[in-house]
């Protein structure tokens, strides 16, 4: 590995290349601080001409390579393996933003760059990226790319997939492919820049990206609601269709354990009546009557009895209070203790009977778990999270929520991405059809297994 090393340390400069335990640690460990790689070395390129050398070293001494961003993700996606012999390629230096177009609305920007940096930059023009991520201060455009990050703006903007417009990549063998198109329209053949979004660094290592922006709203209105179940909530997300429009861009559902959890471990306080469960909603616009839209929205629901009560911020501080609520659920769940974490997708219309039946079907296995459940109810996605109060049935308790899930035809993944932590879950749930045909298109572009191996799928795909 010493002439790799080397190798390595000609293409990017020696003081890129890190190979001393403590130096490489944070590139090491996931996220959560539940996955500790071994890796030979972590090497930092500031180009993509770069990222090729480094891939073509890789490939002759036949090193797998594991593509790093902020390593801010929740499946350990991005780590190297605790068996060792992997270089980690961490794009944080290829952080430039290329170019802005405000009249096309596009930016074009390296996979190293901070999304906060890249949403700051394009608000200058008065335009918006919406990807909304707790972690957007830490987390790389090319991270979100390849993990294709949700978030609180996905019911309006959809997933980073639908914002990406072209792609540059280098490929396993260390060809560079410039698909860095800013064209709304292009169909003139396989849209292959699809096959990079959401897949993790096992194909390729994307270097950058043409992303779409949208207009910045001039304004927003948020509002806190109960109700007294999900069949309500659901009703009233169809009511806030009809009367906010195409306006609204969060609705969030939170249990109303969840508030009770950062009530009692945080401090903060719900600002209206429990109900079942609670409603963040929020519609941004540059157009006027939206407070007014929102206003009649809950008036309606509390006539019609889908809301137990409400309110409408008033303040910037009475707006930031409610998210506060939202934002310090997954603080207040880690004091509370030990939990089991599912990121989940189930159909909005089914969310209910699912609610019951996973219930069910968890506290058949763990009679003392409870649970916190919270997320996007407008795109059908929950954070369903097991609170085990010292129950050790972790495997039993995921395979039935999973199981669930699979029998409403959702998704064990909505956003987070298999990674290290749902792998055997993929494998145990994804029918065998669409294994075969990741299995094949792995091949075909990865035909070594030196792409990230080990993640999204099995470390011998063929």
């Amino acid at each position: 590995m010493r002439a790799l090393i080397e190798e390595l340390g000609e293409i990017c400069g020696s003081a890129q290349v890190l190979t001393k335990p403590s130096e490489m640690e944070t590139y090491a460990t996931d996220w959560k601080r539940s996955v500790k790689g071994n890796p030979v070395c972590v090497v930092r390129p500031a180009s993509t001409q770069e990222v090729a050398l480094v891939v073509r070293a890789c490939r002759r001494y036949q090193v797998a390579i594991v593509p790093q961003g902020g390593n801010t993700g929740l499946a350990a996606g991005a780590t190297p393996s605790p068996k060792g012999g992997d270089v980690v390629v961490s794009l944080v230096r290829l952080n430039q933003i290329r170019s802005i177009d405000p009249l096309a609305m596009t930016v074009e920007v390296e996979a190293g760059a901070i999304l906060q940096t890249v949403k700051e930059k394009v608000e200058t023009y008065g335009r918006l990226l919406p990807v909304g991520i707790a972690a957007e201060g830490s987390a790389t455009i090319g991270g979100i790319v390849s993990t294709n990050a949700g978030g609180i703006s996905v019911l309006r903007y959809g997933m980073t997939r639908a914002l990406v417009l072209g792609l540059e990549v280098v490929l396993a063998d260390g060809t560079i492919v410039d698909g860095l198109r800013h064209l709304r329209k292009d169909n003139s053949g396989y849209d292959w820049k699809q096959l990079f979004i959401g897949a993790e660094g096992t194909l390729g290592i994307v270097t950058a990206a043409v992303l779409r922006l949208v207009p910045r709203p001039r304004g927003s209105v948020t509002a806190f609601l109960s109700v007294p179940d999900v069949d309500a909530a659901a009703r009233l997300f169809s009511l806030s269709q009809e009367l906010v429009g195409d306006a609204l861009s969060t609705f969030e559902l939170i249990s109303q354990t969840s508030v009770a959890l950062v009530e009692k471990h945080v401090g903060l306080r719900s600002p209206i009546a429990a109900g079942g469960w609670y409603l963040l909603v929020e519609a941004a616009s540059s157009l006027s009557g939206l407070e007014q839209a929102m206003e009649t929205m809950l008036g309606k629901a509390l006539e019609d009895g889908l809301a137990v009560d409400g309110v409408v911020a008033a303040s910037g501080q009475q707006v930031q209070s409610i998210w506060s609520l939202r934002e310090h659920i997954t603080e207040a769940e880690a004091r509370h203790g030990e939990s089991l974490k599912h990121d989940i997708s189930i159909p909005i219309g089914r969310m209910s009977d699912f609610l019951v039946e996973a219930g069910e079907a968890v506290t058949a296995i763990c009679p003392q778990a409870d649970f916190n459940i919270f997320g996007h109810l407008g795109d059908g996605n929950l954070h369903y999270n097991v609170l085990l109060n010292g129950g050790q049935e972790h495997e039993a308790v995921n395979r039935a929520v999973h199981d669930v899930v699979v029998l409403y035809r959702g998704s064990i993944s909505a956003e987070h991405g298999i990674g290290q932590y749902r792998l055997k879950e993929w494998l145990r749930t994804k029918p065998e059809t669409e294994q075969k045909l990741a299995r094949a298109i792995k091949q075909v572009l990865d035909r070594d297994c030196m792409m990230n191996p080990g993640k999204l799928l099995p470390l011998n795909p063929g």
